[in-house]
């Protein structure tokens, strides 16, 4: 069985594993500065980035990391899912279900009436639960780097 926990200081051993799992999944370098603000954001309940860990017979497997979005046109906050992440020891046990559906139980106890993320087109296994779980949206995102124009 899944429980779905909120993120705590004494997960920060197994936190840091499965997030260092996530970057390595998405190929982004981990920096000692970035990783202490991201926890520090985790751990400040005044900071809108909030996180829950899956545990599995009181082991760590998951995590998610969520925020509030202001949705101009709604005139009301979204759900944001930054992170998602399952280790892949873990995966197909249906913790990954299990973490979005606790983020919609938490989404409609917070009055989001959705929640939006982004994957890699590539990332084919978490699509493939993403399809089972949402509706994927014909928005097509862009970044533009600051200072390169």
């Amino acid at each position: 069985m899944t429980d779905i926990i909120p993120l705590a200081e004494e997960h920060y051993g197994d936190w840091l594993k499965l997030y260092q799992g996530y970057a390595a999944h998405y190929q982004v370098e981990l920096t000692d500065d970035g990783v202490a603000a991201t926890w520090r954001w985790l751990m400040d309940p005044a900071h809108p980035c909030t996180g829950v860990v899956a545990s599995v017979d009181g082991k760590l497997v998951g995590l998610a990391h969520v925020r509030a979005m202001p949705s101009p046109l709604r005139g009301a906050e979204v759900g944001f899912l930054d992170d998602l992440f399952v280790d892949p020891s873990s995966r197909g046990g249906g913790v990954g279900a299990d973490l979005l559906d606790h983020l919609n139980r938490m989404a409609e106890d917070k009055g989001w009436p959705v929640i939006r993320w982004i994957t890699r087109d590539n990332n084919y296994r978490a699509r493939t639960l993403y399809d089972r779980k949402a509706v994927r949206s014909d928005w097509i995102t862009y970044e533009m780097k600051t200072g390169e124009m």
